[in-house]
C-alpha cells in the first residue's frame, strides 16, 4: 500500500531502474574479444545471457532457460556497490560475499515489496547453485570470460598470472558441473593457448 503523499510503486521501481544503470559503470577484469577495452558488468550481464541461450542445449540438466535468463540478468546488480572481484584476483571471498549480500539489500531494497521478495530469491538462489537453473547459469557465467580471453589472445591471463591449474579449480569445475560438454570444448581450446604461450 502506498502512503499518501509517498512513493508510489511506479516511483520504487524507477528508481530500482535508475540505480541499475550504474552497471554500466562498473569495469570487469575481462576485455572485449578485440582486446581494445575492458567490459563493464552490464555488458557482461548481456553477453552472458546470450551465451545461455545459445548454449542451453548443452545444459547437463534440463533448465527452464527464462529463469536461467533472469538469474544472469540480475546477478551482477550488487557489483554497483560491491564493485567486481576478479576470479583470478587477490580478495577476500568472505569480505566480498558480505558486500555483495549488503548491496543486495540496498538495490533490490529499492523495489516495491513483492518484487523485492522475487527479484531477490532469484539473486540467492543463483548465488547457492544448487538448482538445475542456477548451477547452468553458474556455469554459463564462468565460460564468457574464458571465451573472451581467447578470443583476445590470453586476454588478462598473464596480467593475472593465470595458469592452467588455475582454470581448472577456479573455473573448470564450475562449468563441467552445469555444461560438461561446453568444458570440454574449452580445455581443448584453452591448452592450445597455454601450449603456443
Amino acid at each position: 500500500m502506498t502512503v499518501p503523499g509517498g512513493p508510489t510503486r511506479l516511483d520504487a521501481q524507477l528508481a530500482f531502474l535508475a540505480e541499475a544503470d550504474r552497471l554500466k559503470s562498473v569495469l570487469r577484469a575481462t576485455t572485449l574479444h578485440d582486446a581494445s577495452r575492458r567490459e563493464n558488468s552490464a555488458e557482461h550481464s548481456w553477453h552472458v545471457m546470450l551465451h545461455a541461450l545459445v548454449l542451453a542445449e548443452h545444459a547437463a540438466r534440463p533448465v527452464d532457460i527464462t529463469r536461467v535468463l533472469t538469474m544472469l540478468l540480475l546477478h551482477d546488480l550488487v557489483e554497483i556497490d560491491a564493485g567486481d572481484a576478479p576470479i583470478h584476483g587477490d580478495h577476500d571471498p568472505a569480505e566480498q560475499e558480505a558486500k555483495e549480500q549488503a548491496a543486495a539489500d540496498r538495490i533490490f531494497g529499492l523495489l516495491p515489496a513483492d518484487q523485492r521478495a522475487a527479484l531477490r530469491a532469484i539473486w540467492e538462489e543463483f548465488e547457492a547453485a544448487e538448482s538445475d537453473d542456477a548451477v547452468f547459469a553458474k556455469s554459463i557465467d564462468r565460460v564468457q570470460p574464458v571465451l573472451s580471453n581467447l578470443e583476445a589472445g590470453g586476454g588478462t591471463w598473464p596480467e593475472y598470472n593465470v595458469t592452467p591449474e588455475q582454470l581448472e579449480t577456479r573455473v573448470g569445475t564450475k562449468v563441467a558441473r552445469g555444461a560438461p560438454a561446453l568444458w570440454t570444448g574449452l580445455k581443448s581450446r584453452i591448452d592450445a593457448w597455454f601450449a603456443a604461450n
